[in-house]
């Protein structure tokens, strides 16, 4: 089977959303059909407990943290995938930019 988009997940602040947006057309994320742009986004509430070299460490130690912050998904074609991300890197504050990368079967039914 051969998958010709993938959907990112992206968690970051609320205050970086512009700058990702930007990253994202940059490298033609987001592009569907006669659309360009194309994401959504959710406010979440996340939870974590930063361990030691944690980098940006935020939190404390040992205690259970939340924070309000936005879970943006977007689409890219499979061989940009890399391009997209490194794009996202150079705009995102966390140390992991992309939590997840899934392949898309279909784009449209």
């Amino acid at each position: 089977m051969d998958f010709r988009y993938c959907k990112l997940e992206i968690f970051i602040p609320a205050t970086h959303l512009s700058e990702l947006q930007s990253a994202l057309q940059s490298v033609d994320a987001g592009h569907i059909g006669n659309y360009d742009c194309c994401m959504s986004y959710s406010e979440v509430t996340s939870c974590w407990r930063p361990l030691p070299g944690t980098n940006p460490y935020i939190g404390e130690e040992n205690k259970i943290c939340t924070e309000r912050e936005l879970k943006v998904e977007v689409t890219c074609l499979r061989k940009n995938v890399d391009l997209t991300i490194e794009a996202i890197k150079r705009v995102h504050p966390y140390e992991e930019q992309v939590i997840n990368v899934i392949p898309l079967y279909r784009t449209s039914f």
